[in-house]
């Protein structure tokens, strides 16, 4: 219910996550938990922008099979898509090197607390964006990659992903609306990312402590 009340607002699911496991004493791997909940979370991604997923798929199908290259839909999609692909870079590389560091950052309320005072910070600048007036077509991979490093500060937890790509994204100038879709694009290889790190060490995981 945490998880699901909390996602798409810009105030960190994994930070009230990890103050709830704390307050109720829930003894699973913490990253573990949060990873498998936003399988959940990615599942309502999915669905609420299916029409950006699907013009995605499509489009990149026509790249490759050479139809559709002068539709502009598919061109658009299709720049769309290395955009998020530049974005994600950052926190791959990020979630592989450092991952055990990650792992346990979810285990301090302290840290939890400090971060809510970062996203509260960081969303009170994204106040000062002005002109954004930038598609996807004036979008450069440049900046998509420093949307990118935003989303890497976000895996602390406390640090609201969204809260944090959308402001990044407005302060580089960026639509409004494309922001917002943009920032939930970039969770899905993110989100599937993770999944997939946990799910290969999920045999690791002593059996009496994980969830039933």
């Amino acid at each position: 219910m945490i998880q699901g009340l909390t996602e798409f607002l810009p105030v960190s699911s994994s930070g009230h996550l990890v103050v709830s496991q704390h307050l109720f004493g829930l003894k699973e791997p913490q990253l573990f938990l949060d990873v498998m909940l936003h399988l959940g979370t990615l599942l309502a991604i999915l669905v609420v922008f299916w029409k950006d997923v699907w013009g995605i798929t499509d489009g990149m199908r026509g790249g490759l099979l050479g139809s559709g290259d002068s539709e502009p839909a598919g061109i658009l999609y299709r720049r769309l898509f290395w955009l998020v692909a530049a974005a994600t870079i950052p926190t791959a590389v990020v979630g592989l090197l450092l991952k055990d560091h990650v792992e346990s950052l979810f285990g301090s309320t302290t840290l939890v607390g400090g971060a809510f005072l970062v996203t509260g910070t960081i969303l009170w600048c994204s106040k000062l964006a002005r002109n954004n007036t930038k598609n996807v077509n004036r979008i450069s991979f440049g900046v998509a990659i420093l949307i990118g490093l935003g989303q890497v500060l976000a895996i602390t937890p406390g640090i609201s992903r969204s809260g944090t790509t959308i402001s990044v994204a407005l302060l580089l100038g960026m639509d409004r609306g494309l922001a917002t879709r943009f920032s939930f694009l970039m969770a899905i290889p993110a989100i599937m990312g993770a999944a997939v790190l946990q799910l290969r060490d999920i045999s690791a995981i002593p059996s009496e402590i994980l969830p039933v």
